[in-house]
């Protein structure tokens, strides 16, 4: 299995409002790093750099407008004098007559974001760039013959929605996977999303679709991160009527609870019968993460990677969340190496 991974990532670093502080976050680059030194320890596979794409690839998965602030809004930022990371102050709420998108940068921050996670830098276009191109090179290389890849993604992408960032995420590399696959000829994409926090941003991007089936495991979202957005009752509109699947479970969640749930959703995607299938790969379902709650253990990533193996379906594992920094890799590989029936 090859994986697709770029330097570029350290140009982002970020900063989040947390507990009533801004402190530095959570998501930082020596995740990506040590993800990479296992999959190197392990003997994966071949470690490439992503392709080049033009910012029109990011586009079906998102809005133009939106990629165009995404490519912008640093510039935009600085032009005023500022030199912090920009981080939005106001947001369109309930009640709010307007819903245009301002001309100013600090309006435009808001309109975009869904939180105050997700900071600009002069660097963060860069990375998240870099980020999506290697989703993208990751589904070429299934376009090509390969049954499997692993682009490790970062920043992550799967809270990003067709119009707004957040959650540490700026362009939603999983959906723009998923997107390209559909524009290549694919008549059904699977994105299966097993990192702890919903991925709501996927949802947002495919709910009215049903060309691609979205299913997420994750953290019951009452009490968990993204908070609006991942409860069972969300099933999809219009035509993505039943091809969004959201399967919430609670805290302290263990491997006992959590097989059934990946059973039920190897299930329904066996009967999507997809082209192909895009994993986003969480693994802050660990019991040691710092801002979750599941208690997965790390020979359980061994036999989720084998339960995605019996879907015996070309597949592309896309680096998403994982915050216990010492166990990232290791949990990570596991899941590959167990895929690859290495265990």
């Amino acid at each position: 299995m090859q994986t697709i991974y770029s330097s570029d990532h350290r140009l982002h670093q970020g900063v989040e409002l947390k507990d009533g502080a801004v402190s530095d976050s959570f998501e930082k680059p020596i995740r990506a790093e040590i993800v990479l030194k296992q999959v190197k320890a392990a003997g994966l596979g071949e470690v490439v750099t992503p392709n080049e794409y033009e910012r029109a690839s990011y586009i079906g998965a998102h809005s133009g407008r939106y990629v165009e602030f995404l490519a912008s809004a640093w510039d935009e930022w600085a032009a005023t004098g500022r030199t912090c990371q920009a981080l939005p102050l106001v947001w369109p709420v309930r009640g709010m007559p307007s819903t245009a998108m301002p001309q100013f940068i600090d309006g435009k921050l808001g309109f975009f974001s869904m939180d105050a996670g997700s900071p600009i830098n002069a660097g963060t276009w860069r990375a998240a760039s870099s980020s999506a191109n290697s989703a993208l090179t990751g589904i070429d290389l299934l376009a090509s013959g390969d049954k499997a890849a692993f682009a490790l993604c970062r920043p992550p992408g799967h809270h990003a929605g067709r119009e707004y960032m957040g959650g540490y995420c700026y362009l939603n590399n999983a959906a723009i996977a998923a997107q390209r696959c559909i524009m290549q000829g694919a008549q059904r994409v699977a994105v299966l999303d097993i990192d702890f926090h919903h991925g709501n941003g996927t949802q947002d991007i495919f709910y009215d679709r049903n060309d691609v089936l979205f299913v997420s495991i994750h953290g019951d979202p009452g009490v968990s991160f993204p908070y609006f957005a991942g409860f069972a009752d969300e099933r999809g509109i219009g035509a993505g009527k039943g091809f969004n699947l959201n399967l919430p479970l609670p805290k302290g969640t263990t491997l006992a609870e959590y097989e059934p749930a990946l059973q039920h959703a190897s299930a329904v995607i066996a009967r999507h019968a997809p082209d192909a299938l895009i994993v986003s790969l969480g693994v802050d379902t660990f019991e040691g993460d710092p801002i979750s709650h599941f208690r997965l253990r790390t020979p359980d990533y061994l036999h989720v990677g084998e339960m995605l193996a019996r879907l015996n379906l070309p597949t592309l594992f896309v680096m998403e969340g994982g915050y216990m920094v010492d166990e990232i890799g290791v949990n990570a590989v596991n899941v590959l190496l167990g895929f690859e029936g290495r265990a």
